[in-house]
């Protein structure tokens, strides 16, 4: 696992910044989707500057934790990252958490 961002919250609306190896994305906006079709539908959509460059899902871990997890994706990526946002300690800021999918069968 890897903190590959850091967010804040303002309103409903997180906004932050997202940095890998090959990713430089300042300014990272995740807004809430007003219009939600399905309950499989994102419920929020990721934005840098203009592009929208993904979706997230409102998820709750075993323990009841609520977190955001998202699947961003660019052309110039080989293949899309999944990640989760997760309040940490402080209650003040949010970390992007990324880890490797494990692999499948056939895989």
């Amino acid at each position: 696992m890897a903190t590959i961002g850091t967010f804040k919250k303002a309103g409903n609306e997180f906004t932050g910044d997202i940095v890998t190896l090959y990713v430089q994305a300042k300014g990272v906006r995740i807004v809430p989707e007003a219009n939600q079709t399905n309950d499989n539908a994102p419920s929020h959509r990721v934005f840098a500057g203009k592009a929208e460059i993904g979706a997230a899902w409102t998820k709750s871990s075993n323990e009841g934790r609520a977190y955001l997890g998202l699947k961003l994706d660019d052309p110039s990526f080989a293949a899309p990252i999944f990640a989760n946002l997760f309040d940490d300690a402080d209650g003040k800021t949010y970390s992007l958490i990324w880890s490797r999918p494990n692999k499948r069968n056939g895989d």
